[in-house]
């Protein structure tokens, strides 16, 4: 009888730590994987990512923090891309040059000059709940310039990217 509340109690114990696990895996973090090289050089193809789908309930997604979404084509595949234009700014890009609000973006991410301005040519008036985002890798990606992605809302966001758990050699934070 006692080896069977052992037993019991072992169980249950396994039980809560198991539905605790699903829960924070649920809520509180996801594991992603970087396809392509849109995000270099912060980031490589096959990068695990983990994402941060809390914080972003109790604050708001900030400038030059990489997130990850939906696209929109496909549900199922999720992109990582750089916010860098924030809810009510204009976002234009002008003989290479990424403007905000009229003034110069100091992107110090990737120093490529823009080749493909895309729907950011004349200026993009994001609204009060989008955000404009862009890939590191300023010349092979698809990003808020191309209409497949557009302005991001701010609940198609899932998370922000916070740690690169591989390749262990790179192991750590990500900004």
């Amino acid at each position: 009888m006692k080896r069977v509340k052992k037993i019991a109690g072992y169980s249950i114990y396994i039980l809560i730590i198991l539905l605790i696990t699903l829960i924070v895996k649920g809520i509180g973090f996801q594991k992603t994987i970087v396809s392509g090289e849109s995000m270099y050089p912060a980031l490589n193809d096959g990068d695990s990512l983990l994402v941060d789908k809390l914080s972003y309930r109790f604050s708001d997604p900030e400038r030059f923090d990489i997130i990850v979404f939906p696209y929109s084509v496909n549900e199922k595949i999720f992109y990582v891309k750089r916010i860098i234009g924030l809810p009510g700014e204009t976002v234009e890009i002008r003989e290479g040059v990424i403007l905000v609000d009229g003034h110069v973006l100091p992107y110090k991410y990737n120093r490529d000059q823009i080749m493909d301005a895309g729907l950011a040519a004349g200026g993009i008036v994001l609204g009060e709940h989008e955000y404009f985002v862009m890939g590191d890798n300023v010349n092979d990606s698809v990003d808020s310039r191309s209409y497949d992605v557009g302005n991001i809302d701010r609940g198609q966001i899932i998370g922000k990217v916070f740690l690169r758990i591989a390749p262990f050699k790179d192991f750590g934070t990500v900004k």
